[in-house]
């Protein structure tokens, strides 16, 4: 069974307010469940959203001068 979060433990995760997680789900870019009247996100669901969001890092050389990217 998914282990549901509240919108305050999600924010937690994500290091951010809870206007953030809320923000996600009015806008649809996140998966969230109904249950009444509370919004609950599934903790992969919010994993699989930090691993999307996951930008990885630029290699950098030195060539003489310049450093290309």
């Amino acid at each position: 069974m998914k282990r549901l979060l509240t919108i305050a433990q999600a924010a937690e995760v994500l290091g951010t307010t809870a206007r953030f997680p809320r923000r996600l789900i009015e806008e649809r870019r996140i998966q969230f469940v109904r249950v009444g009247r509370h919004v609950r996100i599934a903790e992969d669901v919010l994993l699989a959203y930090i691993e999307e969001q996951t930008v990885d890092p630029i290699e950098l050389r030195w060539s003489g001068q310049k450093v290309v990217a």
